[in-house]
């Protein structure tokens, strides 16, 4: 039985290393590159730099079109702004004007109806007719 287990161990243990020298690039195995006192190769902070230049720049990109679509929606609430407040002195304009004629016309019946009880029946109101039977 510890035969058995021993030669299971060795063969899994050829296995994983023919796997792990798969993942090896000839530049692992031809040198070893020496880490800075950070830990890191020159190789990888070349990488960094590289992947932050190209994230700043997608940002850069991003904040572009962002201030574009900002300023976009506040010219259109500007523009909604304006229509809104020639609609409204339009309206506020013609409920004036319908109100002063309104009060022109109650005057002059007022008038008319002063003038018939006083005993002018010029002004006095025709009598409706009888509706149609």
């Amino acid at each position: 039985m510890t035969r058995n287990m021993m030669a299971a161990t060795a063969a899994l243990a050829l296995l994983a290393s023919g796997q792990a020298a798969a993942f090896q690039t000839p530049a692992d195995t031809a040198t070893k590159v020496k880490p800075m006192k950070d830990g890191t190769t020159a190789e990888e902070r070349s990488n960094t730099a590289r992947l932050n230049a190209e994230q700043a720049e997608r940002a850069k990109a991003d904040n572009t079109v962002y201030a574009q679509e900002v300023s976009a929606a506040q010219q259109q609430v500007a523009h909604d702004q304006q229509v809104f407040s020639e609609e409204t002195a339009a309206y506020e304009a013609e409920k004036a004007r319908v109100a002063a004629m309104s009060a022109e016309e109650r005057m002059k019946w007022e008038a008319d109806a002063a003038a018939c009880k006083a005993g002018d029946k010029t002004r006095c109101a025709l009598p409706t007719p009888p509706p149609p039977r």
